[in-house]
């Protein structure tokens, strides 16, 4: 649990965001009416939705650059150091295996069987083991960069960071243009013959990953979008919000400007290398990197204007969500999860997704913007149960 301190309310409104529109694109109300922004790309190309966990891992990478060298220094104290670090990644990585547990109780209740429906098909990739690692090789690059003070403390050394971030995603696209594997050629970037594919599915086998990553519709499983290779890029997302810090603490009179030009410059430089390596979120390509982090730049500079001009109390839910993200996200998970459940043994088709449709179009007769307004009612409801710990300045985290 941490304690309320001063804590960066944009930070918080930015993480708040991620969690709201996660709830949206994964609980909606009816899923032939789902917006096809909340929706992801089945492939190659991106959406709104694929933009927010990469939001999310920046926002983890904000909140380190802010507590490196304080809380989280391997200088001083380096073995308490080494434990809280063992001791978040552990805790994540638990906690996303027993939320993809979840599902298969779920399946076993009675849920829709898109998922896995008991423990030999429990995946064992997941959002917040995504998270956990990137989290780890994050640390471990700030750690290896980071400039020794002569009190034994450290600081941070952007331009070495901004280095790792390029040789990580000039590695990672010569990676997959250039290594064949499993027998399929060099440079394959097909839902089968990927790199990062390959490797998932001879480390974790097709039945303990992600259910709907195959080819066709519930066909063979052959990929996972959270798997181990494609971890390497994500962890650039995690450390560009280390950089953001900086930049944030550094150029307090020109923060605004900076977070619009960055921004739009890393948007058009994924557009532009589009073409070279597609944008890709399943297998998290450079340029889907670069995309990404320049909306996140965006987003920050939203949270940061609204903050500016006091409109950030009309925006409570999602500093709400955002100070108590990974609960909100787990909370989120859960209902996703059981919302195909039947509520009651005599009628299958009675579920909370079904009846909370059918509220809303008892308001709203347009069935897409009733789907809509159902994921934002279980968001508003989540926030609405996290309420008494924000209002008690209750934060908690692993």
């Amino acid at each position: 649990m941490e304690a309320q301190a001063r804590r960066l309310e944009e930070l918080d409104l930015l993480r708040g965001f991620a969690v709201f529109v996660m709830v949206l694109v994964t609980t909606p109300g009816d899923w032939a009416h789902h917006f096809p922004a909340l929706q992801h790309a089945d492939w190659h190309g991106w959406t709104f939705a694929d933009l927010v966990f990469p939001d999310f891992l920046f926002g983890v990478g904000m909140a380190l650059g802010l507590t490196y060298g304080r809380s989280l220094d391997p200088v001083r104290g380096a073995h308490a150091f080494r434990r809280k670090l063992l001791r978040r990644v552990a805790g994540l990585v638990l906690l996303g295996l027993a939320l993809n547990y979840v599902y298969v109780i779920a399946g076993q209740l009675g849920s829709p069987p898109v998922g896995p429906t008991d423990e030999t098909t429990w995946r064992i990739p997941g959002v917040l083991q995504r998270i956990a690692l990137c989290y780890l090789l994050a640390v471990g690059v700030v750690a290896l960069t980071a400039r020794r003070m002569q009190d034994s403390g450290t600081q941070l050394r952007p331009l070495a960071v901004l280095g790792a971030i390029i040789t990580i995603l000039l590695g990672y696209w010569a990676l997959l243009v250039v290594v064949p594997a499993g027998g399929y050629g060099a440079g394959d970037l097909s839902k089968v013959g990927n790199l990062p594919a390959v490797i998932d599915r001879a480390v974790f086998t097709p039945q303990h990953m992600w259910p709907l990553g195959a080819e066709a519709w519930r066909g063979p499983v052959v990929y996972d979008p959270e798997g181990l290779l494609s971890t390497l890029p994500a962890t650039a997302n995690v450390l560009s919000g280390v950089l953001a810090v900086g930049l944030w603490r550094d150029f307090p009179r020109w923060r605004l400007v900076l977070l619009a030009a960055i921004g739009a410059a890393l948007i058009g430089a994924g557009l532009l290398l589009d073409g070279l390596f597609p944008i890709n979120k399943k297998i998290w390509t450079s340029s889907f990197v670069l995309l990404t982090v320049g909306f996140s730049f965006l987003f920050l500079l939203g949270m940061a204007l609204a903050v500016k001009l006091r409109l950030a109390r009309l925006l409570a839910p999602l500093r709400i969500l955002g100070g108590n993200a990974i609960l909100a996200f787990s909370l989120s998970i859960i209902v996703a999860a059981m919302a195909g459940v039947p509520l009651t043994g005599g009628d299958p088709s009675a579920t909370l997704q079904s009846l909370g449709n059918s509220a809303m179009l008892a308001v709203i007769p347009d069935p897409w913007f009733a789907s809509f307004a159902w994921g934002c009612v279980v968001a508003l409801s989540i926030a609405a149960l996290l309420w008494p710990l924000d209002r008690r300045g209750i934060h908690l985290r692993l």
